[in-house]
């Protein structure tokens, strides 16, 4: 399964709201039957525009119905103090994992991960760099230590896009997808939290 998350062209206190949600969604999985890998992220000034995780395991299927929806944020603005607005409501969106991608259509290239990590990314090739030949699409995955599951993340990641830019040359604007990034039913939340830190207060 694959979850978005995204604060559908909302101010940054969506964006905010986006990375906070993100957060959490990692720390209270982080104990069930599942596998969860952070494919994506798109920042903004202050949070995340967008993030794409995938789920893998038993309790992918109910995890992911559980946050699909609109998830709501009491919260005076810390961005804006004086702003009167207290209620920001971002969108997660559940899709198939998409087919995956013979590695024939692929060409992958190692390299050296950058960041934190020690002698570890001084010393070993695990990042990789994925380009689909036919469209030019490119990633770069070094979130995992071995290359091989850096590999199998660019690939899923390359279908991702993929099915994307398909969708976008057909014209089919108006799939699910692509809704979900600009639509954001205002109300009956799926999850309700409150205050900066992020509390949860309603399912």
């Amino acid at each position: 399964m694959l979850l978005q998350f995204t604060s559908a062209q909302g101010p940054e206190e969506c964006c905010l709201a986006v990375e906070k949600a993100l957060n959490y969604f990692l720390k209270s999985t982080a104990t069930q039957q599942v596998n969860v890998t952070v494919l994506e992220k798109e920042t903004s000034r202050y949070g995340l525009k967008s993030a794409l995780v995938s789920l893998e395991g038993a309790d992918a299927q109910a995890i992911a119905q559980q946050w699909a929806g609109s998830i709501q944020w009491q919260c005076a603005s810390t961005l804006r103090p004086r702003h009167k607005r207290k209620n920001w409501f971002i969108g997660v969106a559940c899709f198939e994992q998409p087919d995956e991608i013979n590695d024939q259509e692929i060409v992958f290239e190692t390299m050296r991960s950058n960041g934190p990590g020690g002698q570890h990314v001084n010393k070993t090739e695990s990042a990789v760099r994925a380009t689909h030949i036919a469209t030019g699409i490119s990633v770069k995955v070094q979130s995992e230590r071995s290359q091989h599951a850096n590999k199998k993340l660019a690939k899923q990641l390359i279908a991702w896009h993929l099915e994307a830019y398909m969708r976008k040359q057909h014209a089919s604007l108006n799939s699910q997808r692509h809704i979900a990034h600009h639509q954001v039913i205002r109300g009956d939340a799926t999850l309700c939290f409150s205050g900066d830190n992020f509390v949860l207060t309603s399912k």
